[in-house]
């Protein structure tokens, strides 16, 4: 081997060589040495630890001893040692699925304070603290201050306030996250971040990801100026921001802008022009955001779009620009619910890259899919819900091969089989057809649809036996057919589920099945049930101990049910449970300490409407937090349940109905003050309750209605909705009550107080209360006039002042509220005549009560304009004149069916019903369920006189018709019996004559006719109903014939047709004698004064002595 003399190379070609050697030597060596942080870095993380509040102690590794550079979350340069990265996020994700990830996610939040210490880590580029809870402190201004800064997230992190400006001093700045948290923080206070000037983001030129979602930034009308000085922006999120307003903009300097999301806004402004000149844009959110007029015909410049969302905007009412559909880059597109119009473009050709379309809830777009739809082999997500698509569903669907999730529910009016095509979709995992008209049964083929993981097949027309294959689908684990009437009884049911599908099937919904039979240990074959709700069917027996042992359940509802017998003591076993509902069973019982004892996730009791007795000690602290509690009818009492003192977050209570005698102790106002539902009504419950402390709930409802309380009533908090004090013992006037002037707006909808011992005069003070809905003062002692300030009431529906003594007229300010549907001031001293306006004014009323005053006059032609009106009660006062002649216009009693919903005006369903007191067959009675089927007129007890209209036989959905106790005369109506809905008809104590039409043989409703003491002749008309009558119905007229004893003779009953031929020559007759008589009597008196000189002195002498007494007596008297 030849010898390299070294001194032949060159210096300058050799160093190159060394530093590359010596670079890599270093290098290595670096590598392999374990260099720590520095000392002074460590003890400022430790001061910065040292503030926080670390529930899960997720920072334990932050040992003193141990290199701060190995700590969770600390990311050092592993040259130097500093530490250049804080990743201190919640790790787990706000998006939970069930209250155990829940209530992790909220464990693992840091909280306390952000320690300036952090102003030592000079090196510090990144810094995470989302998803925390630092309980509405404000930003740290310290912040601006990390100027190595590149990326600064404390999106979600609890924080409030005004957004520092000192932010703008982060010129390095890449991403800024400044989400606002969710709505409520841990304890249930409101965090807001806000800003007052964007100015500050100017100076972070070189931004490129900016997230200012949930921060109230509507005082910044120059934001869309401010984020276009930012020419490296690429993504740009502002959801939820409450922006009211969009700007122009001239010149669009935003070129690299690749996500815009403006979801969740209140622009109420067309879609502005300058979002479609961005040609970058990939991702396009405008979700939620008040957008109004035309969706812009102008995606033509957008090629790069992948996403779309313009959902949920309620106001765009527009048809579907063909722009959109020539996007061959879009893979999503949202325009569920935004009014659309028109028909589907037939351009779906041009949409190769589509994965997922939804147009639900757009009810006027037209009623057929566009075949270019079906060529879409793309699509793996496809949304149609509630469209309103007509006819048969469309077999081109079966081209979608590639299918993961098909919604069709509410849509298909066609009655007809599921189409077999469907069961072929092998990659699907979701199908809903909820509400769509498929009848028949379920094919065995379903068995093929093997990647189903969610079936919904709630509410359509099927029937008959589950097939056993369903069974076979191995990978459900969602399964609604509520509403499937399922043939043969629950074991059966479970038989057809008892494949491998009994060991995956995670939730099961047969609501309103019509199942029967009992409850089986077949229950325990589902080994990861955690949701089954079975209630609204006729199960019975039972409920077996072997549901103890479903260790998975978390929600179980057997309401509604027919189940006896008692409460197996093994469900304290199940402590996963965290919602029952056993509402409206025969369950009876006692319920004891031992039924709860594991229970320690339940946070939903519901078992009310069944006779089961709780006994538990009075020390009882049960092993659970609950949220909402129902126990309606239970027997708790005579003592106020004292384990309640334990239950801190209740949010829903309902003990009404349960025996309880006592008073409400304080501690229990204290800790509802998270209450948003309140029943403690139809107990014995006495003493004061001196007030209503101020709930956190945002809409609070509050009932205590027959009970016993006594006392002044308690003062209000300004945000309770809903508020029944009826029927108690409450006393003194309500001026203090409703007059007191507070800080915050009212938000009382439903005030009832009807029922007590209230007197005074009703304040003239509503304009404090402009959010009611329902004022129910009926049943006191008040007094004076209606105030005028009712008329500030512009929401108002339902005003009852019944039976008090309020006097004066009808106050004309009610004509300002509009949405009236109830008035009822019967029963009182009111004077006046009918106000006109009511006709003008109120179009949705529905009920009118001015029974028992003393109106008078005219009832005026007005009245007909109250088309919607069903109850009219104008009995016992003094009105006169004739009925009118438009009654044809009342379509509410022209309609012979009306709504069967009950009115109602509470948020709970049916809580809070509206109710009317209608006399008929001689009681009154109080109407509230089927109130929206009941029609009724009772001019009873006033002066009418004339005739009865014709036209009061066009009411043909009236069922209770009043108008005895007038002078009316005439014939009764011929057609009357066109109202064949009538039970109740009361003609008594007028001047009627004629016949009874032969038409009230059609009335066969009839339960109650009364035309007794009028004039009436003839036979009475042959049916079941009349002849089935107390025969006192037609007594003090010349009536005949069953039920009557009198006999008919054959020439007492012309024919019907002459009937009013007779009644004309009887009234002709009546006059000529009336006249003769006149004429006889006039002579009689007058004629001998006229010729015999004797009498006509004596009778000029008595009138002189009358006029001399008369004169004696005015004398006296002055």
């Amino acid at each position: 081997m030849m010898a390299v003399d070294i001194s032949l190379i060159s210096v300058p070609k050799i160093f190159p060589l060394f530093l590359i050697i010596v670079t890599l030597s270093v290098s290595s060596s670096y590598g392999n040495l374990d260099v720590p942080c520095l000392e002074s870095e460590k003890l400022a993380l430790l001061s910065f630890k040292k503030g926080l509040a670390d529930p899960s102690n997720r920072l334990s590794s932050w040992d003193v001893e141990a290199d701060c550079c190995t700590w969770a979350g600390v990311v050092c340069n592993n040259l130097t040692g500093h530490v250049r990265q804080l990743h201190l996020q919640n790790p787990y994700d706000a998006y939970y699925t069930s209250q155990a990830e829940y209530e992790a996610y909220v464990k693992q939040k840091l909280g306390g304070e952000v320690n300036p210490s952090l102003l030592n880590l000079k090196h510090l580029n990144y810094l995470d603290l989302s998803r925390n809870d630092f309980g509405g402190i404000p930003i740290p201004t310290f912040l601006g201050s990390l100027t190595s800064l590149r990326y600064l997230n404390l999106s979600e992190a609890g924080f409030a306030g005004i957004v520092p400006r000192q932010l703008g001093n982060l010129s390095s700045l890449r991403s800024l996250g400044l989400k606002g948290p969710y709505p409520y923080g841990r304890d249930g206070e409101v965090f807001k971040l806000d800003v007052e000037n964007l100015d500050w983001l100017c100076r972070l030129s070189t931004l490129e990801y900016l997230d200012l979602s949930q921060v109230k930034l509507n005082k910044t009308p120059n934001w869309l100026q401010v984020i276009n000085k930012l020419p490296s922006l690429v993504e740009l999120r502002l959801s939820n921001c409450g922006f009211d307003y969009m700007p122009s903009l001239e010149k669009v300097n935003l070129t690299s802008l690749a996500v815009l999301d403006l979801s969740g806004n209140e622009f109420h402004a067309s879609m502005p022009r300058w979002i479609f000149s961005l040609s970058s844009l990939v991702s396009l959110n405008l979700a939620e955001s008040n957008f109004e007029g035309p969706l812009p015909d102008s995606f033509w410049n957008l090629t790069s779009l992948r996403m779309f969302d313009a959902s949920y905007n309620y106001y765009l009412n527009s048809t579907l620009p063909n722009s959109l559909f020539s996007l061959s880059s879009l893979v999503s597109l949202n325009l569920a619910e935004s009014n659309f119009e028109g028909s589907l473009p037939d351009m779906f050709w041009n949409l190769t890259s589509l994965r997922m379309f939804d147009a639900s809830y757009n009810y006027y777009l037209n009623s057929t899919l566009p075949n270019s739809l079906f060529s879409v082999n793309s699509l793996v997500s496809l949304s149609l819900r509630y469209n309103g698509i007509e006819g048969p569903i469309p077999s081109g669907l079966q081209n979608l091969t590639s299918l993961i999730t098909l919604d069709l529910s509410g849509n298909f009016d066609v009655n007809s089989s599921i189409p077999n095509w469907i069961y072929s979709f092998r990659y699907l995992e979701e199908l809903y057809l909820r509400h769509t008209l498929f009848h028949g049964t379920l094919s065995s083929s379903i068995e093929n649809l093997t990647s189903l993981v969610t079936l919904d097949i709630a509410y359509m027309k099927l029937r008959g036996r589950v097939p056993r294959e369903m069974g076979n689908l191995c990978n459900l684990r969602t399964l609604d057919m509520s509403g499937f009437k399922v043939e043969g009884d629950i074991s059966e049911l479970f038989e057809s589920l008892s494949g491998c599908i009994s060991y995956t099937l995670v939730s099961l919904w047969c609501d309103d099945c019509q199942l029967s039979g009992h409850l089986t240990d077949q229950l325990e074959q589902f080994k990861s049930l955690k949701n089954l709700y079975l209630d609204g069917s006729s199960l019975s027996g039972p409920i077996p101990v072997s549901l103890g042992r479903c260790s998975s359940l978390i929600a179980l509802d057997l309401s509604a049910n027919q189940l006896n017998g008692t409460l197996p003591e093994n469900f304290g076993h199940l402590s996963n449970l965290e919602r029952i509902y056993l509402n409206y069973n025969l369950l009876e019982g006692v319920v004891s300490e031992v039924h709860f004892v594991n229970l320690t996730s339940l946070k939903a009791f519901y078992a009310s409407g069944n006779k089961l007795v709780l006994k538990v000690s009075p020390n009882w602290i049960p092993p659970f937090q609950l949220e909402a509690l129902g126990l309606r009818s239970w027997h708790l009492g005579p003592q106020f349940p004292m384990w309640l003192h334990s239950q801190k977050g209740l949010r829903s209570t309902d003990l009404s109905g349960t025996g309880i005698s006592d008073s409400v102790p304080q501690w229990f106002w204290n800790i509802s003050s998270r209450i948003s539902y309140l029943n403690l009504s139809h107990n014995q419950i006495q003493g004061k309750i001196p007030k209503i402390p101020k709930l956190d709930d945002t809409y609070p409802m509050i009932y205590l209605s027959s009970n016993q309380l006594s006392g002044p009533l308690p003062r209000l908090s300004s945000n309770v909705t809903e508020l029944d004090l009826s029927n108690n013992l409450f006393s003194g006037e309500i001026s203090i009550f409703l007059c007191e002037r507070k800080d915050e707006p009212n938000r009382l909808k439903i005030l009832h107080l009807g029922g007590n011992l209230l007197s005074g005069e009703i304040p003239d003070c509503w304009e404090n209360w402009p959010n009611l809905r329902v004022i129910k003062l009926g049943d006191n002692h008040l007094s004076g006039n209606i105030p005028s300030s009712l008329g500030f009431l512009r929401r108002l529906e339902s005003l009852h002042l019944r039976n008090n003594s309020l006097s004066g007229e009808e106050p004309l300010g009610l004509e300002n509220c509009t949405q009236l549907v109830t008035i009822d001031l019967s029963l009182n001293l009111i004077v006046g005549s009918f106000p006109t306006w009511l006709g003008r004014s109120l179009p949705n009323l529905m009920i009118l009560s001015l029974r028992s005053n003393y109106f008078d006059g005219q009832i005026p032609s007005e009245l007909c304009h109250l088309s919607s009106l069903q109850i009219l009660d104008l009995a016992n006062n003094s009105f006169s004149g004739p009925i009118p002649q438009c009654l044809k216009n009342l379509t509410a009693m022209v309609m012979k069916q009306n709504s069967s919903w009950p009115i109602s005006y509470s948020y709970y369903g049916g809580e809070f019903l509206e109710n009317a007191f209608v006399v008929t067959k001689g009681r009154e009675f109080q109407y509230n369920t089927i109130l929206a089927l009941l029609t009724s007129m009772d001019l009873s007890d006033n002066n009418i006189s004339g005739e009865i209209p014709e036209e009061i036989t066009s009411l043909l959905g009236l069922r209770f018709l009043n108008l005895s106790g007038n002078h009316l005369m005439g014939v009764i109506p011929k057609e009357i019996g066109n109202m064949e809905l009538l039970e109740s008809l009361d003609l008594s104590r007028n001047k009627l004559s004629g016949e009874l039409p032969q038409s009230m043989s059609d009335l066969t409703f009839l339960s109650l006719l009364n035309v007794s003491y009028n004039t009436l002749r003839g036979r009475i008309p042959s049916s079941t109903q009349l002849q089935s009558l107390n025969a006192s119905s037609f007594t003090g007229n010349a009536l005949c014939g069953p039920p009557l004893t009198q006999n008919c003779s054959t020439n007492e009953a012309p024919p019907e047709g002459d009937d009013e031929e007779g009644v004309k020559s009887d009234i002709e007759w009546f006059y000529l004698t009336a006249a003769f008589g006149f004429v006889i009597g006039f002579w009689i008196v007058v004629g001998p004064l006229l010729f015999k000189k004797s009498w006509r002195d004596t009778y000029f002498l008595f009138l002189d002595e009358v006029w001399k007494r008369i004169g004696n007596c005015l004398g006296r008297s002055f």
